[in-house]
């Protein structure tokens, strides 16, 4: 008669499952490098292989030789999204600049202008000054 012994019971292995998934980026240069080595495939199979290989469905395929028949699709591209950062213009330096000096001399415009009706003001009131002086000695 022969005895069954029980296996002892192992501990479930770990998944290897993130919590949260990340979505692939790639980068142009990367997608060019598919798009090409996909073109050379002369075999029968060797696209499918070669994106079983890479990780890749045939609709990044389809969608990257798309932006490449567009002109999207080149090395310098970049995939960043939203607007693109402003380029400063040497002019717009050169407009700030003559506005600060246009409203430097507006002002100083108008402390000449208030400068000249006080002094109108300070030789009226001397003149009236001066006049009721020659009354007082008549």
């Amino acid at each position: 008669m022969m005895l069954m012994t029980a296996k002892p019971k192992q501990p479930p292995t770990p998944t290897e499952v993130q919590s949260k998934a990340t979505r692939r980026r790639f980068t142009a240069a990367y997608k060019l490098e598919i798009v090409r080595r996909a073109d050379d495939c002369k075999e029968d199979g060797g696209t499918e292989a070669m994106l079983r290989r890479e990780g890749l469905y045939s609709s990044h395929l389809c969608e990257w030789r798309k932006l490449r028949a567009s002109g999207a699709l080149n090395e310098t591209s970049s995939n960043r999204r939203g607007p693109k950062p402003k380029v400063e213009d040497p002019r717009d330096r050169e407009i700030a600049a003559m506005k600060k000096e246009i409203a430097r001399l507006e002002a100083r415009a108008r402390r000449a202008e208030a400068l000249v009706e006080l002094q109108k003001k300070v030789g009226e009131l001397l003149e009236s000054m001066r006049l009721d002086e020659s009354d007082k000695k008549r």
